[in-house]
């Protein structure tokens, strides 16, 4: 069986591994299997769990019946008139050989705690899935106890309970504490009724493990001895079996994993969460108006949000505006200094400009306000032409042609400075019959130097 075995139970060498080490190594597995958030998830979301609690077994009945005889008539009844096998159980029993066991004081009593153990498996997994039995039932049946799964040896029914108690909160899909007392109770009931029923229990776990593929090594390990073995036994052991039962306690300080201290947290926890949202919801009852005006409130910003919004653009759109203006000013003077000035005889005279920057918004503003450079320049040009054309003395005709250059120059380089020497030798232009806007810009820009 060592090859399927593995497959059945936990431990690695049973034959090795004596019973201390073995109980060790279950209880590291259990501390490291268990999970306070499952926990705590199947204690406050209990809806399946309390639907499964109220379910009854057949045992439940027939240990009603039993009890209300025995208070008639104060006396015991044979449990055989409440417990009826079925043919497909008459047959189980059929095909076990009979046999007799030798067992001493204390390997009748770890058969006795082991047969506790066993029961207690068997009716967690009736009360899980409501007496219909599922492909998870045999797992269930021998992970939820130790003496199946790693072949424990108990010493006391204490141990036996807190064994199964903090394997049912490790293992299993419902890990609730109350699956355990209801397990318990049952377990008693069953004891109550006697060889009968503890043998009917026996031949249903039987027929699950043989169902079930390495499942049946448990069978010829534990179950089909048990069956022969319970019937040989005397009603008066199962009698005191029971009554030590009953008076056993076992509570959620005995499983270890600080239960109780994990369900305070979460209910101070949860208190803390209803006192917020009670203080919320009343904060919003007492201020219903505050609503109305902070909707209000709300209005308004949002328009007046938009009209800002609507301000920015045009400031933005405007100072577009104004950013393109003076980029074309720019482009223009930028030309007007390349472009080659024209002399008295029609050739082309190079001149020396210097670069012009505008330096700051100030300036850009007052180069805005002005007049535009190249129609001072045309208005020069004509004025040259009439000058030339106006003019008797032929030897003046340079000194006139180098005046105006030396005005055009300042004007392209300086549009608003002019030296008092450039106004003085520009009185030849009074010829002119129009006004000269260069002279009155001149005159301008000294007054306000």
């Amino acid at each position: 069986l060592q090859d399927e075995l593995s497959d059945v139970i936990d431990i690695k060498d049973p034959d090795q591994t004596p019973v201390d080490e073995r109980r060790m190594k279950r209880l590291a597995a259990e501390d490291a299997k268990f999970e306070s958030d499952h926990y705590l998830a199947d204690f406050f979301e209990d809806e399946a769990v309390q639907h499964v609690l109220k379910y009854k077994p057949w045992w439940v009945d027939a240990h009603k019946k039993m009890t209300a005889l025995q208070g008639e008539s104060h006396q015991e009844h044979d449990t055989h008139t409440f417990i009826v096998f079925s043919e497909e159980e008459r047959e189980q029993l059929r095909k076990f050989t009979n046999k007799s066991y030798l067992l001493d004081k204390r390997s009748r009593h770890h058969a006795y705690l082991g047969l506790i153990d066993i029961l207690l498996a068997y009716c967690y997994e009736i009360c899980v899935n409501e007496g219909d039995k599922n492909v998870e039932s045999s797992w269930n049946i021998r992970k939820l106890s130790a003496t199946l799964c790693w072949l424990e040896s108990f010493t006391s029914i204490h141990d036996v309970l807190v064994s199964f108690g903090r394997r049912v909160l490790c293992y299993p899909l419902h890990r609730h504490f109350g699956l355990v007392t209801r397990a318990l109770s049952d377990t008693l009931m069953i004891l109550q009724l006697g060889k009968p029923a503890v043998l009917k229990c026996l031949l249903d776990i039987h027929k699950i493990f043989m169902e079930n593929d390495p499942g049946y090594i448990l069978n010829d390990l534990f179950i089909t001895d048990y069956c022969i073995w319970i019937q040989k036994i005397k009603s008066k052991k199962l009698a005191a079996l029971s009554e030590s039962l009953q008076k056993t306690t076992l509570t959620k300080s005995h499983m270890g994993f600080e239960l109780e201290e994990l369900e305070a947290a979460a209910v101070l926890v949860q208190e803390e969460e209803r006192t917020l949202k009670a203080a919320g919801t009343v904060s919003k009852q007492q201020l219903p108006s505050s609503e109305s005006e902070t909707s209000d409130s709300e209005e308004s910003s949002s328009t007046s949000s938009s009209e800002t919004e609507d301000s920015d653009s045009d400031e933005r759109e405007s100072s577009t505006s104004e950013d393109g203006k003076i980029n074309s000013v720019q482009s223009m003077l930028q030309e007007e200094r390349t472009a080659p000035l024209i002399d008295s005889n029609g050739l082309r005279q190079g001149t020396n400009t210097s670069t012009f920057e505008v330096s700051d918004e100030k300036s850009k503003v007052s180069l805005q306000s002005t007049s535009v450079p190249g129609k001072l320049i045309e208005e020069l040009e004509k004025q040259m032409h009439t000058a030339i054309r106006l003019s008797e003395q032929p030897e003046r005709l340079a000194t006139a042609s180098c005046v105006l250059q030396e005005q055009e120059e300042n004007c392209v380089s300086e549009p608003d400075r002019f030296s008092n020497d450039t106004t003085g030798r520009g009185n030849f232009l009074e010829v002119s019959s129009k006004t000269n806007s260069l002279l009155y810009l001149c005159s301008t820009n000294e007054d306000e130097d």
